[in-house]
């Protein structure tokens, strides 16, 4: 039986601790292999029923890359006019994508029709094949981090364009789409939160009991 002493959990309490959603790369080349390995560890994570229904598209070509960059600049366009005053002066001024520095690009999506699984766990709740797909990117992300690389999610983005733009087949649907490299710099808070945007929370005030 494995056993993880205390030295290890307190390594990996750190872990979380310095996890940070990155939006700020170097334009350095990942190392061969670096994605793959990622999405190796990503499929190690739970899934409803064994379904593992995670499907991973890495973006190479320059030309899908530039679309998914527009179609971020017409979303984050149309998000900014949902803000006035303070609030839209402030999401003007964040950086919101690493997009154009990052030299790794992921999408991520969920395959629901797939019979991997044979429905086990979903009849009742459908949308647990979502759920662990995000299961799945959060595994990579703390993997990531753990080897000095930095992962963002972007989520400003129009799911239907980006299907588009990678061909993407039926019934998988769009979780996430991930830029993937080193981080300019490392913190233990938020960009967000650095920005005045948010401040993170305490646990007692997401815990009920019953």
């Amino acid at each position: 039986m494995i056993s993880f002493d205390d030295a290890f959990r307190r390594q990996l309490h750190e872990l979380f601790v310095w996890r940070r959603d990155v939006r700020r790369f170097r334009t350095d080349p990942l190392p061969d292999g670096s994605i793959e390995r990622l999405i190796e560890i990503a499929c190690l994570s739970p899934s409803v029923g064994l379904s593992q229904p995670w499907r991973f598209v890495i973006v190479d070509d320059a030309a899908r890359r530039r679309a998914v960059i527009d179609d971020f600049k017409t979303c984050n366009a149309e998000a900014l006019r949902s803000y006035s005053g303070e609030r839209a002066a402030k999401y003007a001024a964040l950086k919101l994508s690493g997009l154009e520095e990052a030299p790794g690009h992921l999408a991520v999506f969920a395959e629901k029709s797939d019979q991997i699984g044979s429905g086990l766990g979903r009849a009742t709740m459908p949308e647990t094949s979502e759920y662990s797909v995000v299961a799945a990117i959060c595994s990579m992300w703390l993997a990531a981090r753990a080897e000095g690389i930095g992962l963002g999610w972007v989520s400003i983005l129009n799911p239907g364009r980006v299907r588009d733009i990678l061909e993407i087949p039926d019934g998988w649907k769009f979780i996430g789409y991930l830029c993937i490299g080193y981080p300019q710099a490392e913190c233990d808070r938020p960009e967000l939160e650095q920005a005045k945007w948010e401040s993170r929370r305490g646990p007692g005030e997401f815990t009920i009991r019953r």
